[in-house]
């Protein structure tokens, strides 16, 4: 197996090595959830979704598929806040190989949880993460994955709204394995307050034994650029409350939106 500082300089060198400009199918980010929400053993279940998901051959084949054949991929993990330290650099993906490459780079990552969700900064570091690489993607897009409504730091929809802005599409996958009476049903959340742009979508996870499947298929949309059937996008225009996740923390709301009646 490629040890941890090989895989590394395999981002940085031979095929993976892009040109100025050098053209992708898309440029995606994968931005997952890992606050304290989230149990170890549902993180370990998630990491393996995605690990599954980036060497499963339906993924290679849409990969392969494209106008160009290759995306360029990263991830990190999110909670109350975005650690540098769990940032994978960008990376072409145009096989198996370059796939496996990545899988196993995440495989190795050690699992642990932290407290908070702020989805907005998450989608506010992934927007940063564009203009970091020397690619140029007919779509970019931010993979949100989570398990609850923001609570923490600014408010979703105005950073949701600033990435459309730049052209970002907005997908999310809603973890509702356990889910909470308290905010409501949480893909209606997604649909309503945290994904935006053409085509964007939210795929609902209730079952431990769906996290593989939900992630193959949605990363195969992303890359496909395929529209994603009716019965799997929530309608949007329902009463949900964008600041749901504020408001059942009080101390967060008297840091962050006094002004708001309460």
């Amino acid at each position: 197996m490629l040890t941890m500082l090989a895989l590394l300089m395999s981002l940085t060198s031979g095929t993976t090595l892009a040109a100025s400009g050098e053209e992708v199918d898309v440029e995606l980010v994968l931005a997952v959830d890992v606050s304290g929400s989230m149990d170890i053993e549902e993180a370990q279940i998630q990491r393996a979704g995605y690990v599954d998901a980036l060497r499963h051959a339906e993924f290679i084949d849409a990969v392969r598929d494209g106008l160009t054949g290759r995306i360029a991929i990263t991830y990190f993990e999110w909670a109350g806040t975005v650690r540098d330290s769990s940032h994978i650099p960008w990376q072409i993906i145009s096989g198996p190989e370059d796939a496996n490459a990545f899988a196993t780079l995440l495989e190795a990552r050690p699992i642990a949880t932290r407290r908070g969700t702020s989805i907005s900064s998450a989608i506010a570091y992934g927007a940063k993460l564009f203009d970091a690489n020397s690619y140029s993607g007919m779509r970019r897009v931010i993979d949100i994955s989570g398990d609850g409504p923001n609570n923490f730091g600014s408010p979703v929809t105005p950073a949701r709204d600033a990435a459309n802005a730049l052209g970002i599409i907005i997908n999310g996958l809603a973890i509702m394995i356990r889910p909470s009476a308290a905010y409501g049903s949480l893909d209606d959340y997604y649909s309503n307050c945290v994904i935006g742009g053409p085509g964007a979508f939210v795929l609902p996870v209730q079952e431990p034994e769906d996290f593989a499947i939900a992630i193959r298929r949605k990363l195969i949309l992303e890359v496909s650029g395929t529209e994603p059937p009716a019965r799997i996008l929530p309608a949007a225009g329902s009463d949900v409350d964008c600041l749901i996740g504020e408001r059942l923390r009080p101390s967060n709301m008297d840091r962050y939106y006094p002004e708001l009646d309460r």
